[in-house]
């Protein structure tokens, strides 16, 4: 096979190749060394790139299997992670300059899973300073979308979206505290899943919210993305919050069959002026496609889901001041400029306001869960607007912009962190600018399986996730 066509193959594709000995470990990996060399320049998706590491396991994934040790559907895939996590022996910078010379001496879990799962490690992806959303200042080069270099990838898993979309991996991971993962799947016109709370692992993971961080794939198909999350989730001693219940094998869960199946359209995130005329146009059709599959298509109501931008934010900003309690005081300046508002604004939050947020946070989880009592799954966008233009400066121009900010991409994506319920975006057409848009799919807690099968059968009956990036 041409190795100049590997990294445009899905992972899934990409791994029966390999497992068939049709494609080598070591050429898939080259080809994808190969690709970031020519293309990530204009990108800066990674911050390190483990070249030598990289063709050493691509090398020993090639043995093993060649020796009859398969390992199963990550085997010999050449995968790429935040530099969030733990990496043994390879510098974890957290997107800051005050982390460049972090080099841990153990894997975070998720990176141990992908390599027991025989994943080869490309390398470490570019991310918002701290998984910050609102970071200006990127250290490591400011990180484009690929659709149109103009405009952001998504933050703050910024280099995951930026690099899968460009076909610079087969699959990635990020983190996701109040959207960091769906919104540069949104961005991107990938699929990417915020796992339930407590199904993947934290340890080795740098945070921002107790609560609400979760680890997840960004990948460019459903299939792909169940394969990952497949790898990484299961129980962790090493970290309390994990359940310990057992993982699907999702993958055999893609039927393409949801006739019955009863889908929740959330009446105040569609039907709102908040939402950008194409985005919700592109989004209703793509719930009628699932109408047109054999789904229930009905309207919910969630009443305080209008309220969860300013109850999402209360809770992780104060969480992050907390985290970066000894930062603020010994480095507030080496911070980027927005990171400097956000932890300062965090340190000075009263505590009644974090009280109160606290308790609509659980009457909004109650709604919600509430809601997929009636329903199976529920649907929104995943994003109020297409990708957004780079900013040119740091820092807040108005009182407009903040509110402008709860109205946006985090008001959208927030319900489901608050919830800790699984939540899924997945590519659902195109602006007319050529942007692509995303409609976010959530579900019960632990049923991320049922949200793969809507979102699978969803990409079989369309040809979004077949385009290209102009790159």
């Amino acid at each position: 096979m041409d190795s100049n066509e590997i990294p445009f193959l899905p992972a899934t594709e990409l791994s029966v190749l390999i497992k068939s000995r049709e494609v080598s470990p070591v050429q898939a990996t080259q080809a994808y060394l190969d690709r970031i060399g020519q293309v990530d320049e204009k990108l800066n998706s990674y911050i390190t790139v483990c070249r030598d590491e990289a063709l050493a396991e691509a090398r020993q994934a090639e043995q093993e299997i060649s020796a009859g040790n398969y390992r199963g559907p990550m085997h010999g895939l050449p995968v790429a992670v935040k530099d969030q996590f733990y990496t043994k022996g390879i510098r974890t910078t957290g997107g800051s300059n005050i982390l460049k010379d972090l080099v841990p001496d153990e894997d975070a879990t998720v990176v141990a899973n992908l390599k027991a799962a025989g994943s080869v490690m490309l390398g470490k992806l570019n991310m918002s300073e701290f998984a910050s959303g609102d970071a200006f200042h990127h250290p490591y080069g400011t990180p484009h979308n690929p659709w149109d270099m103009s405009r952001n990838p998504g933050t703050s898993s910024s280099g995951s979206g930026a690099a899968t979309a460009a076909f610079l991996c087969a699959t990635s991971l990020g983190e996701d505290t109040g959207g960091s993962i769906r919104g540069p799947a949104s961005f991107c016109g990938l699929v990417g899943i915020r796992p339930s709370w407590g199904r993947v692992s934290r340890y080795g993971v740098l945070g921002a919210s107790w609560s609400m961080d979760i680890v997840g794939p960004i990948s460019r198909t459903t299939a792909d993305c169940a394969i990952t999350l497949g790898a990484i989730a299961g129980y962790d001693p090493k970290d309390p919050s994990t359940w310990d219940v057992p993982v699907p094998d999702y993958l055999s869960m893609l039927t393409g069959d949801i006739r019955g199946l009863k889908v929740g359209m959330i009446q105040e995130r569609v039907d709102t002026d908040a939402v950008d005329p194409e985005v919700r146009d592109r989004v209703v059709q793509g719930i009628s496609v699932l109408g047109e599959l054999g789904a229930v298509i009905q309207e919910v109501s969630i009443p305080l889901i209008v309220h969860s931008a300013a109850i999402s934010n209360t809770i992780i900003l104060t969480d992050a001041a907390g985290v970066h309690r000894q930062g603020i005081d010994e480095h507030l300046g080496e911070y980027d400029h927005n990171n400097q508002i956000r932890l300062l604004t965090g340190s000075i939050i009263p505590a009644q306001a974090h009280q109160k947020a606290i308790k609509l946070r659980q009457v909004l989880r109650q709604q919600i869960l509430e809601a997929l009592e009636k329903v199976d799954v529920l649907v929104m966008p995943t994003s109020s607007i297409p990708a957004s233009l780079i900013p040119t400066k740091a820092g807040i121009d108005s009182k407009q912009q903040v509110l402008d900010g709860l109205a946006g991409r985090r008001s959208f994506t927030a319900p489901f962190n608050l919830a800790n319920t699984p939540a899924l975006s997945i590519n659902c057409g195109f602006t007319s600018q050529q942007l692509p848009v995303g409609l976010q799919i959530a579900g019960k807690p632990f049923d991320e399986g049922t949200l793969f099968r809507v979102a699978h059968a969803y990409e079989q009956a369309t040809e979004w996730h077949t385009r290209r990036p102009p790159i």
